[in-house]
Formats: C-alpha cells, sequence, structure tokens
C-alpha cells in the first residue's frame, strides 16, 4: 500500500531519545515541523501521543527517516527504525514508507545557523526541523519522480 499523492503526510525523524515529527499541506509540497517526542532511556517509544496527533491531522500517509550508514548500510538505528515503521504501520492503519534520512540533522542545525541562531538548549525543536527537512526531501522526490 503506497502513500496517497494528495493529502497530509507525517514526518518521523526516529532517534533514540528525540523523535521528531512534521507534517506536510495537503498538496504535499510543503513540509513544517510539527512537534517532538521525547522517549526516555529504555523506555518505549511514546505511541500513545503519536496516534493522538494521526487523529488530530489525519495524515493519509507516514515516512519514516531511515538512518543508514554514511556507506548506504544499516546498522542497529536502522534496525530500530524499521521496527517503528512497522508499528506505526499497524498502529494507524496508514501506508507507511522509508526514506534515507542520512545528514538530515546536520542540514536541520546548518539551517539554524543559516538564520543566525543558536541550536543551544533547542534540541527538541532541532528535532522536528529534522523530520522536516526528511519529509520535505521525500515531497521532492515524489514531485521530480512523479509517484
Amino acid at each position: 500500500m503506497s502513500i496517497p499523492s494528495t493529502g497530509r503526510i507525517l514526518g518521523v525523524d526516529w532517534g533514540e531519545v528525540r523523535i521528531g515529527l512534521a507534517l506536510s499541506d495537503e498538496t504535499q509540497t510543503l513540509a513544517t515541523p510539527l512537534e517532538t517526542l521525547v522517549r526516555r532511556r529504555g523506555k518505549r517509544f511514546p505511541m500513545g501521543r503519536l496516534l493522538e496527533l494521526v487523529a488530530a491531522h489525519g495524515p493519509v500517509g507516514v515516512v519514516v527517516g531511515l538512518p543508514l550508514t554514511p556507506e548506504g548500510g544499516e546498522g542497529p538505528s536502522a534496525v530500530e527504525s524499521r521496527a517503528l515503521a512497522t508499528s506505526v504501520g499497524r498502529r494507524t492503519d496508514l501506508p507507511v514508507e522509508l526514506w534515507d534520512e542520512r545528514l538530515s540533522t546536520a542540514r536541520a542545525l546548518r539551517l539554524v545557523r543559516d538564520q543566525e541562531g543558536t541550536t543551544r538548549g533547542r534540541k527538541e525543536e532541532v528535532d522536528a526541523l529534522a523530520a522536516a527537512v526528511l519529509l520535505q526531501g521525500f515531497l521532492n522526490r515524489r514531485r521530480i519522480g512523479g509517484r
């Protein structure tokens, strides 16, 4: 099941502690930061809050970032991201796609610094922005690729 070409898409930037979320517009043109979920070490993913956001925003699909190594391989983080994608799909009954998220956080940090901002004390904002960066990449590829 693939993500429909119209309607909002939820982007998820997986992290061990913070999970950045972003949301596209209805036309799937622009991604904006939504929220950052925080998970205490050793605790489960905050699925309840994700389900609340899905109910509130009504996305037609979910894009989960896949943290590949610089060489394109998969390490432990990618395995956990795949497991999260499976769980999100099962719990939301929405189509889920994985998207290479390499450097999304680095790009988000650069965007903040380019605006002469500081990232000090803004980790949660940066993670939501990283989710927007990865979702925007997905949207751009769909538009160019015609998917």
